[in-house]
């Protein structure tokens, strides 16, 4: 059996698409006409997804207004002044605050893969954010008459849900992003927050067979916005060990661009339970020079020095534009390095003889 591989999730929106989103939110253009943009930009993706010949597909998450905030679209329990990201090139995102209970999700994850796979002929993953980031909305000073443990049981509730109904829609697999894992040790040196974080979501994660679990994975990566990072600068090897005790099936890891790989390998593959498979990143999406398929394959390769094949798989380090106003890669370039994945994937198959 080949090395499998897989993409993250999103690629960059058209100009077109998001000047569409721009014009729905400010009144400019009906419902109706921003999804007939939505359709034509799934349309689209897919087809040029299918084109890179990856045996798994996504929507490219065009129709999510970011990987973080699509449950919390249109809710008015939110105010603006949520907790502040900032990246290393000096941009920030800043998370909304939860002014008011009870917590919910207004959007389903699960939501988004009809109109894919109204396109697709081929499998198509699913992201869900995961319910230690929706965490972070909490305020720090607590919301009267809503403590925060009965808003963990409410985002436990919803989390839950999110994941479930991608597995009623036909998902192939689910991919929860855990972009916060070393941002959390960022925030927290002693990494209490950290495992905060991860007890949380395996909280969610007891509420799913083995057999369903086996087809969940996590997503880390020291963040991926505008081609910058918010914690690439946290030593990778204080959070793989923890990390993989999160009860998940797969692991989707940046690595391409990682400054010490082997070590953080060497780490995955001491660590690296018998039922679980690790996808490593092989393409840098924070830079736009394309790999080339030697390139993916070496580091293949690299990762299969430490981590046995049968546990192998490989991905992109992080999603193309997580945030639907993200156009520092552009659509050509995005679907070059996924096709460049799979070709380089198939490369380090047959050197393996697998």
């Amino acid at each position: 059996m080949p090395i499998p591989t897989e993409p993250i999730g999103s690629v960059p929106r058209s100009r077109e698409l998001q000047a569409a989103i721009v014009a729905y939110s400010k009144g400019e253009i009906s419902a109706d006409a921003i999804h007939v943009q939505y359709d034509a930009a799934v349309r689209e993706t897919v087809e040029r997804f299918e084109a890179t010949g990856s045996p798994v597909i996504s929507d490219g998450e065009q129709t999510k207004p970011s990987f973080a905030t699509y449950p919390l679209e249109g809710l008015e329990n939110l105010a603006p002044n949520g907790l502040v990201i900032p990246f290393e090139d000096g941009h920030t995102r800043q998370l909304p605050r939860l002014a008011t209970g009870p917590f919910r999700y207004s959007t389903y994850a699960g939501s988004y893969l009809p109109r894919a796979r109204k396109y697709a002929t081929r499998p198509v993953k699913q992201a869900v954010i995961s319910a230690s980031a929706m965490s972070l909305l909490y305020p720090a000073g607590g919301i009267s008459d809503y403590s925060q443990e009965q808003f963990l049981d409410d985002l436990i509730q919803h989390a839950v849900a999110d994941i479930r109904s991608c597995f009623d829609n036909n998902a192939y697999s689910i991919q929860i992003d855990f972009t916060e894992g070393r941002l959390a040790i960022k925030l927290d040196p002693s990494k209490r927050l950290l495992q905060q974080f991860i007890d949380l979501n395996n909280r969610v994660l007891s509420h799913f067979s083995l057999e369903e679990r086996q087809r969940i994975g996590v997503h880390t990566c020291p963040g991926g916005d505008h081609d910058s990072t918010h914690s690439a600068d946290v030593d990778y090897g204080e959070l793989i060990p923890m990390l993989l005790t999160l009860e998940v099936g797969s692991f989707y890891m940046q690595m391409a661009n990682e400054k010490n790989p082997e070590r953080a390998l060497k780490l995955i593959g001491e660590n690296l339970r018998p039922n679980q498979r690790a996808f490593i990143g092989v393409v840098d999406v924070l830079n736009e020079e394309v790999e080339t398929d030697e390139v993916v394959r070496d580091r293949a390769l690299m990762a299969a020095e430490y981590i046995p094949v049968s546990q192998l798989g490989t991905t992109d380090d992080c999603g193309f534009s997580p945030f639907s106003d993200d156009i520092a890669t552009s659509r050509n370039t995005a679907f070059a390095k996924i096709a460049a994945r799979v070709r380089g994937t198939q490369l380090a198959s047959e050197k393996l003889g697998v």
